[in-house]
Order: structure tokens, then sequence, then C-alpha cells
């Protein structure tokens, strides 16, 4: 007999609290994925290895995706995908990715409470990660959904990233006794470096800051501090200049150089010095104090005194990262032959992503890309002399010849701003450091003295409109901390006047008969078959020689406009000429035929800021899947090592 209708619904609800719907989403498998309730938990100790270097220590179970042991954790795909993120990224968003899945798979527990990781952190990372999964052709994971399982700061959340920042707090104080202005001369571990770097820009927060251009191979942030009148922003017509350390991990000078430029840019420019402040108030510096963190780490195990010639030169990877850019002389020599063709502003060949390209080298190039720089340094050691492009000789065959860029002139000026200033390379003793180089003036182009490819100052000249040298700071690579004042003593006033050289030629801004910015214009100069181009808000810089020039402005869809302009020799200044463009009448438009170089997306996951459309994704084209629907290639890798075929990583 059935039981009466008020039994029937106390039963039906009793159930329904027994056996509760999925509030939230389901998993791909069907299962509900609720979070666990606020009541107690029992914490237990942390024993993944792939999240040794979580934040924290304990966890619970069952886990956000219902785990309930060790060993379902460690057979799932979601932890499979985490222990090799690393590799399919090829280093991008390693460790931030990985930290954030172990934040899900192995929540964190204290106090009998399971907290959850902030959502904020979750979005930041999708955003700037999501182009490295659209590169090989994988969905977002499913267990990194920021709605699903993180929560806001509201309600409590943790920061899973909180140990990369390493308890570096901006506003460490000094030790005791010491004034703000002091500079430690000493070798600084990464964390160190990275303490100087924050507390220096909190110190100096209205004319500088840190931020990071992305991370190395084994994870560490690639962090820069920049200063500036505005922080932060590009100024019209104010130049941008970059300088680079430790490209090589066990050229270590450089790196400590910049740590010390930083220190001593803040101090000077709070007790006023007229020079410091004109300096960063007129232009913005950047400084990247080591591009290779980890082959720092190798070389700083041996030590100074004790690290081998090449002992952590390479990066992670075991790449040179200063032979791993773009081979674009080879290609610019080419085209110099051709007639009419351009041959600055070369887009980087296809074939070239088919190789490994390390996410330093990656990174860099992005940050070339969204700031419109104009003059570069890259500080290496092993010898005494400041080198220029090109650095890949005209024949390939020939391991030492002169081979100059059309910019020469400017090239060799540049690099006499650094030397002619420097004590110990103007030393007329030829048995030092770099004494070969004396009849040189320690200056010497650099396929004169040796030849390579995939260096970086070639790309920064062929690519973009920033000229760039490399500064050989010394023969010891790794020098003893005792070294180190005598070093910044020689470098500082060479540092500081090849910044200053920025401001030499001439800059402007191009705009049509509106007033409205013409990005992307070409400035043309006769004589010197090298364009640069305007930045979005139409300004732009032009490195020249003292002498006379006829200038050229012309964009597509506007009539060319052309200057006479005359830079003394004493001209320390750049000189202004703006340019305003007048609008084709009805007709062809294909008077720039080739300034556009086209293509479907940015392999740097994002548009160039000087107007270049740029090249396919070389993952995408190479790992998309085929016409007849068969898997990406990361595919059977996944099957082979689980049961669990894990199609929420599909996008098709």
């Amino acid at each position: 007999m059935p039981p009466p209708p008020p039994l029937l619904l106390l039963t039906v609800l009793v159930f329904a609290a027994a056996r509760p719907g999925c509030e939230f989403e389901r998993n791909p498998a069907g299962e509900c994925h609720r979070p666990p309730a606020a009541d107690s938990v029992t914490c237990v100790d942390l024993q993944l290895r792939t999240c040794s270097d979580a934040a924290y220590n304990h966890t619970t179970f069952p886990t956000l995706l219902q785990h309930r042991s060790w060993e379902v954790v460690e057979a799932s795909s979601e932890y499979i995908l985490l222990s090799v993120l690393h590799q399919l990224l090829e280093g991008q968003c390693n460790p931030d990715l990985r930290l954030l899945g172990c934040a899900v798979l192995a929540p964190r527990c204290e106090g009998g409470r399971v907290r959850r990781p902030c959502r904020h952190i979750c979005e930041g990372l999708r955003e700037a990660c999501q182009p490295a999964f659209d590169a090989i052709d994988m969905a977002w994971p499913y267990f990194l959904d920021c709605h699903l399982y993180f929560t806001s700061e509201d309600e409590g959340c943790y920061d899973p990233l909180e140990k990369l920042r390493g308890g570096l707090e901006a506003d460490e104080a000094l030790p005791s006794g010491l004034p703000p202005t002091f500079i430690r001369f000493s070798h600084h571990s990464y964390a160190q470096m990275v303490r100087v770097l924050r507390r220096t820009a909190f110190r100096c927060a209205h004319v500088a800051r840190t931020y990071s251009i992305g991370r190395s191979f084994d994870g560490r942030e690639l962090l820069v501090i920049e200063f500036s009148s505005r922080p932060g922003q590009h100024e019209l017509m104010e130049p941008e200049v970059k300088l680079i350390g430790n490209i090589h991990g066990n050229e270590v000078a450089g790196r400590e150089m910049l740590i010390y430029l930083a220190q001593y840019l803040c101090s000077e420019y709070l007790l006023g010095n007229p020079r410091i402040q004109r300096l960063l108030n007129t232009t913005r510096i950047h400084l990247l104090p080591s591009m290779n963190p980890d082959g720092y780490e190798v070389a700083a195990a041996e030590g100074a005194g004790y690290n081998g010639w090449t002992s952590g030169r390479q990066n992670a990877q075991n790449l040179d990262l200063n032979r791993n850019f773009p081979d674009l002389t080879s290609e610019y020599y080419r085209l110099a032959e051709t007639r009419g063709a351009r041959s600055d502003h070369i887009p980087i060949p296809q074939h070239y992503w088919w190789g490994k390209v390390a996410p330093e080298t990656k990174a860099i190039m992005k940050w070339m890309q969204t700031i419109p720089f104009v003059l570069s340094a890259s500080l290496h050691g092993g010898d005494l002399v400041v080198s220029y492009p090109f650095d890949f000789s005209k024949h390939p065959q020939e391991e030492k010849m002169f081979s100059p860029t059309p910019d020469e002139k400017m090239f060799k000026l540049l690099s006499r701003a650094y030397a002619d200033v420097h004590p110990m390379m103007m030393d007329r003793s030829e048995n030092r450091c770099g004494g070969n180089f004396l009849k040189r003036g320690s200056i010497i182009n650099g396929a004169d003295w040796y030849s390579f490819t995939g260096g970086m100052s070639d790309f920064n000249y062929l690519h973009t409109n920033c000229f760039e040298i490399t500064v050989e700071l010394g023969c010891v690579k790794f020098p003893p901390e005792e070294a180190l004042y005598t070093l910044w003593q020689h470098n500082k006033e060479s540092l500081l006047n090849f910044v200053e050289t920025v401001h030499r030629g001439i800059k402007g801004v191009v705009m049509d008969k509106f007033g409205k910015p013409v990005k992307n214009a070409r400035i043309l100069v006769k004589g010197i078959r090298h364009d640069i181009t305007t930045a979005p808000d139409g300004d732009y810089w032009r490195l020249l020689p003292p002498g006379t020039h006829i200038v050229i402005a012309q964009a597509p869809g506007y009539t060319k406009v052309i200057k006479k302009v005359i830079l003394p020799a004493r001209m320390k200044r750049a000189g202004r000429v703006d340019f305003i463009l007048q609008p084709l009448g009805v007709g062809p438009r294909n008077f720039l035929h080739g300034l556009r170089r086209t293509g479907p997306h940015d392999p740097l996951g994002g548009a160039s800021s000087l107007g270049e459309a740029t090249e396919p994704d070389p993952l995408r084209a190479r790992r998309q899947p085929s016409a007849d629907g068969s898997k990406p290639w990361w595919w059977s890798y996944f099957t082979s090592l689980s049961t669990h075929r894990p199609r929420w990583l599909l996008k098709y």
C-alpha cells in the first residue's frame, strides 16, 4: 500500500539531502565536482612529487576533484598533465601553471579547513598562458576552471604562487646602520637580485617600477627594472633604452653592473643629481640584469675563480641564447642584392620555429614587439672590447670578415660612446686584457672579430628599429667579489654616456593633415638603406651621426614628404623633425609594395607595437590536427600512460 502523500514528500526530501544534485559543473566524465563543504576535514602531509614546491605542506581527501587517495591522484590524467606541462609548453608558464594545478589536485589544508586558491590569479594566468595551449592545439584544462575551483579574496583565498615571490618584500629594510644609498658590491643570488631590484623600485616608486617579461626554462622570472618620469607608460617622443646582462649565465659582470646601476640611478635621482634627473626625465630606461638566471645558478655553484670557460653558459635547455635568435642576416644579404627590396624589419622565417626556441629568447622577442626600443646594449664577459653588427659574415665561409651595416658610422659612434670613457679600454698597454683591440680604439665590427649566426644584436637591427651593441666587460667571466667595485668604477661612466647617446640624431611625430598620428610610417634617410617605422602614437627616433641628411617620411595612402636636416658635430640633443602627410588622391596606393608583411597570427602572442604584421603561428601550423580528423601529436602520450582518456584536452 503506497504511503500517504506527506510521508512520500518527506522520503523524497530525505533522499535528496542524502544524494544532492550537482549545483556545480560536472567534469567530462559526468561526475559532479562539488568543492568540499566548510565542515572540518583531516589534514594530511602533501606527498606529491610534482607539487613538492607548493607554498603549503598539508592537503586533504577527497580533493576538489573527488580523488580519495594518493594512488588515485597519481594515476589521474590531470596529474600526468601537470607533470609534463613543462615540456609540452616548452618552458612557458612554468612553474606557475603547475602550482596552480597542484592547488586543485592537492588543496591546501590548514587547521582542519580547506583553503581555495584565488580566482584572480587563475584568470591572470589563463590570459597569459592560453596562447601556449593554442599553439599545441590543446584545450584549457577543465580543472583550471577559474570560476569552479577558485574563489575571491573576500572569501579568504590564497595565492598559490606566493612561494615564487620568495617573500621578497619591496620595502625590506637594509641592514641596520647603512644609509639607503648604500650599494653592496658583491655577487647576488637570484633571490638577492630580485630583492634589491624590488627594494630599489619601492624607494623610487615615482620614477621606477619592476616588471617581468616572462620566465626562464626553469621558471625564474626575467625581472626588469624600469626608470622613467612616468613608469609603465610610453611618453610621446621619449626614447626607450634597454640594457641586458647575463645572456651567458657564466658571464656575470654585466648582471652585477646593472644591479649596481639601478641602485645608483635611484639614489642619485633622490639626491638631486641634475644629470641623472635630466636623464630619467627624458629617457625611459629598462634594465634586465639576468637574461639567463638558470645558467647563472650553474656557474654560481662553482663560484668565482673556479668557474670554467663554459660552465653555465647555456640555459637549462643547453641552448646558447646568443645563438638562438632567428638568422635574419643571411636574408638581409640576399635582399640587399635585390633592387628595391626592403632589407629592414625582416620577418622571422617560418622554419625558425621548427627548431628549439628558448623561452628566454621568446620573451626577449615579445618584449621587443611591445616596446619601441631605440637603443640597446648586451653586456658580456671574456674580453675587453665593444663590438657592433653585423656579427655574421657576408660570406659564411669567412670566419673573420668586415661586414658593416648601412649604419656603420652610427654604430661606431655608439661603440665609442662606451669605449672612449672606459679607463681600461683606453689604456695604451697592449699587454692588458683586450690589448689586441687597442689599435682599433677598443671597438670592432662583430664579424671582423669572429662570425656567428643567431645573435641578438643582428636580430635587433634587422627586425626592429633598435640599434644594439655588445660590450665585453673583461677577461674574467666570473670575477671575484673584490674586483666588482673596480669594475663598477670602470663602467659607470660608460654606461651613462652610452644611454645618453639615444638623444643623438632626430626625433619627431608623423601626422596627417588633421593632426592624427600615422603609425607604421617609414622614415627613410637617403644614402642609408635602413628604414625605421613610427610607433603607434606616430612618434619616431632616428639615430644619426653628425652631418647633412635628406630625410623622407611616407606611409600607405599618403604623399611622401622630404626634408633636409643638418646635425652639428657637437649637438647633444636629438633635433625635432615633424612630418605632416597629405592623403593621396584616387588611384593606386601600392607605391610602398612590400611594406606590410602580413600573416594570420603572431607567434609571440600579440600584435607588434610598431604596427608590423607578423608571421603565422609556427606551432599551430606544425601541430594542427590533420584533415582526416586525427588527434594532436601529444594525444598518444596520454593514452599510453593512463586508462583514462583525457578527451577534455581535445579542442575538436
